[in-house]
């Protein structure tokens, strides 16, 4: 069994080291269905069923990412075409992704799942990405693009992220695996897991334990002489466990609970235009507070039946809970001993001034840099999530004459919420990097309000098959009851309601066994939080996607390359780390583009004993706002945009290329990345005019290198350089100004499996 799974590994390096964004190892997958396990929810499913979607798509097995050494989450999407990421600490901690032109700011309009579970705090009342699932404890990631995923939501436009945690092992092992690794600015890494699936008289058992875990001093140092670290640390426990039962029809009951413990010494403040270029590792003095400390808890109970071949369904029970209190730097000011407003802030008569305006006047820069005299204020943003529901799903496959059906429907009671009680701690500036307190906020004070949201969400889809064409036709309907009170106004309690729908039509032809067409016209939406509809005006953003796609594979040559167009109306800003406290309609806006990918081995089966897998993934996009928008205020992204002008964080160009060395016990990969240059704002200046946040984000070409050695068959060893030749750029403008990549870091480990 060993020697197989072996065999089926290698090979998945082979496929996988060319095909990184596309392609998948049996071995997991393989080991669940040669004991006929039942399955649970998937997104896509499998490398092989991606070239029967009517939509563009990508699965991604661990070993591809793990191998190179990747846990963050941009770096593992950055081969697949499509899928636009904006980086912000360097280690994906913070995730900003965007699909199909969407506003990326915290992955609010993605809908982010594990295990087919929502994984947001709070999905509906809250999206945005404070807590986002670790790519290093994952079985497999995958991708569905643009609104076709009718099955998923609230989040329909921009597309699917489904985290697949690792699967309970199969009857014959392997029941051990553990990676370790170290690396540049005390980086340390483990994921660890034991499990087993046994047959006893009451059916067939299973379980799965597991530890995940990271830690770093991170890669920036403090002016001043302060000593206090940039870094981040995480742990992640995990039990997953099942029990099959026998007999004629197959069901099976899967509990699972998880947490995470993650602390991060992160906070909003960037750089001046001057120091993101000549001191990128730079941190200002006045930073030294920021702490972001969170704890997550996820759990789920799930029912899977299958009374006969064509019938199936499954009945979930979930529960998450995500506390913390992000402690950072919010605002500045040249006065000591300033008067504090109402909100426990420096009141604006003491010259109170946000960050990314501070960053512009030499004088505030100054006292963000522990070099002049000033105040600061910091904010103590502490939040309390729950999110828990049921959902359900069943399929019932059936023929009506010469045509075959896959009919699959589903519905989703949801609660969530999250509660608010932020406050603000005052300290003076007294020059040398030194901070003495002046008022000491409560809990509540700037801040101090509850946010609900209880929704039902209803689909269902036929995947209709007439001899080579399969069409797939689709609705989804959301509805969804807001409650907003505001303890800060007297407890005064508001209330509304919205309903939205979406859905289409996709279609997939194959012409023959290398050959298919794909495509669709779906109506996808995208919801406003409960304070910015009720409170806010916010309408929900709807968008109408196209997509058109061509897929060819032939012994060592993959491609997959679509076009789209997505047409917005309503599109919505992201308030997420801007400040305003509701998020704003931008407008119209037309994204429309062309993305492939191109895998090729020339020496697949042809029997040399190793192989050159290589890749280039490609995507051309053109976003642009379709009018002038005269609404915004200056912490909106999109003020300022004209008709025409470019949407933030979306670039033309996003290219991906990789070529491997794979021989029997070792291989090499050496992957390269490019982003060509965005704007950090609507209004499209090459530099800032009134706010740090404007201005270009630098084109950056980065180049990894990775390797492996396997000892025997228990024992590998791993290692490489990520951004091999230390190329540096300002690669966001946000929250509060310029930030800078990752330098030249290395890792070096060895992954032990049983």
């Amino acid at each position: 069994m060993m020697k197989r799974q072996d065999e089926r590994n290698r090979l998945g390096r082979v496929i996988g080291t060319g095909l990184l964004a596309t392609a998948v190892t049996a071995g997991a997958q393989d080991a669940l269905d040669d004991i006929g396990m039942l399955e649970g929810l998937t997104v896509v499913g499998s490398s092989e069923a991606v070239w029967d979607l009517a939509g563009s798509a990508a699965y991604i097995e661990s070993e591809q990412f793990r191998d190179r050494g990747y846990t963050d989450i941009t770096q593992i999407l950055s081969t697949v075409p499509g899928v636009y990421l904006r980086q912000e600490d360097g280690y994906g901690n913070f995730p900003n992704i965007s699909m199909r032109g969407a506003d990326g700011t915290r992955t609010s309009k993605v809908t982010v799942m594990e295990d087919g579970i929502l994984t947001a705090p709070a999905p509906y009342s809250a999206p945005a990405a404070y807590y986002f699932p670790k790519s290093g404890r994952m079985s497999a990631i995958e991708v569905l693009k643009g609104s076709s995923q009718v099955r998923y939501g609230p989040q329909t436009t921009g597309g699917v992220l489904n985290f697949l945690s690792t699967p309970v092992p199969g009857e014959g092992g392997p029941n051990f695996y553990s990676r370790t690794t170290a690396g540049s600015d005390s980086t340390f890494f483990n994921h660890t897991w034991y499990g087993d699936t046994f047959e006893t008289d009451w059916g067939r058992w299973g379980y799965v334990l597991e530890f995940h875990g990271q830690q770093s001093d991170g890669y920036r140092s403090y002016l001043g002489g302060i000593s206090a670290d940039s870094g981040f640390r995480f742990y992640e426990p995990m039990v997953k466990a099942f029990w099959e039962f026998e007999g004629n029809v197959k069901q099976r009951f899967e509990v699972k609970f998880g947490m995470t413990d993650f602390e991060s010494d992160e906070g909003y403040l960037g750089l001046s235009e001057f120091d993101a270029r000549a001191n990128p590792d730079t941190r200002y003095a006045a930073g030294v507070f920021d702490n972001m400390d969170s704890k997550q808890y996820r759990s789920y109970l799930r029912y899977v039946l299958e009374p006969c071949d064509d019938v199936s369904f499954q009945s979930t029970l979930y529960w998450n809970n995500f506390m913390r209190n992000w402690y950072k730097l919010d605002h500045v000011s040249s006065t000591l001993n300033p008067a504090i407003d109402g909100r426990g802030r420096i009141a604006s008569g003491s010259g109170r001034t946000s960050l990314h305006n501070a960053l512009l006047d030499p004088a505030l820069l100054a006292v963000l840099q522990g070099s002049a005299t000033g105040s600061i204020g910091v904010k103590g943003n502490a939040r309390y999530y729950d999110a828990y529901g049921w959902q359900n799903q069943g399929t019932w496959r059936f023929n009506t004459g010469s045509v075959s059906h896959e009919l699959t429907g589903g519905f989703r009671a949801h609660y969530d919420r999250v509660f608010r009680e932020q406050y603000v701690n005052v300290f003076n500036a007294n020059g040398g990097s030194n901070f003495t307190p002046v008022s000491t906020g409560t809990p509540g004070d700037e801040s101090n309000r509850l946010e609900e949201a209880t929704a039902l969400a209803f689909f269902i889809e036929d995947s209709i098959e007439i001899g080579q064409l399969t069409l797939r036709p689709g609705i989804r309907y959301e509805h969804v009851d807001y409650d907003v009170t505001d303890f800060n106004g007297a407890g005064l309690r508001t209330s509304d309601s919205v309903g939205v729908w979406g859905g289409g039509l996709g279609f997939n032809y194959d012409w023959n066994d290398c050959h298919s067409t794909y495509g669709g016209i779906y109506r996808g939406f995208a919801l406003p939080g409960p304070n910015s509809y009720v409170n806010g005006g916010v309408e929900e953003e709807e968008s109408l996607g196209y997509e058109l796609g061509w897929r060819y594979r032939n012994g060592g040559l993959l491609v997959d390359t679509a076009a789209f167009f997505t047409d917005f109306d309503n599109l919505i800003g992201v308030d997420a780390g801007l400040g305003n406290g509701v998020n704003q309609n931008a407008g119209a806006a037309e994204v429309w583009g062309v993305e492939s990918m191109i895998t090729y081995d020339p020496l697949f089966d042809r029997g040399f004993g190793f192989n050159l897998p290589m890749y280039v993934s490609a995507t051309w996009t053109s976003a642009e706002l379709k009018e002038r928008l005269l609404t915004g205020g200056e912490d909106d992204i999109y003020a300022g945009g004209q008709r025409g002008a470019d949407i933030p964080y979306v670039p033309e160009w996003k290219l991906a290329a990789g070529i491997g060395y794979i021989a029997a016990c070792w291989g090499v990969n050496l992957d390269a990345n490019f982003t060509s240059h965005t704007y950090g704002t609507a209004l499209n200046s090459p530099v800032p005019v009134t706010s740090a946040r404007q201005g270009k984000v630098d084109a950056l070409l980065t180049v990894d290198l990775s390797g492996y050695y396997e000892i025997n068959d228990n024992w590998k060893l791993v290692g490489g350089l990520h951004n091999l030749f230390d190329e540096r750029a300002v690669v966001t403008r946000l929250p509060e100004g310029p930030r800078t990549n990752l330098p030249r870091t290395w890792f070096a480990g060895v992954e032990a499996t049983f």
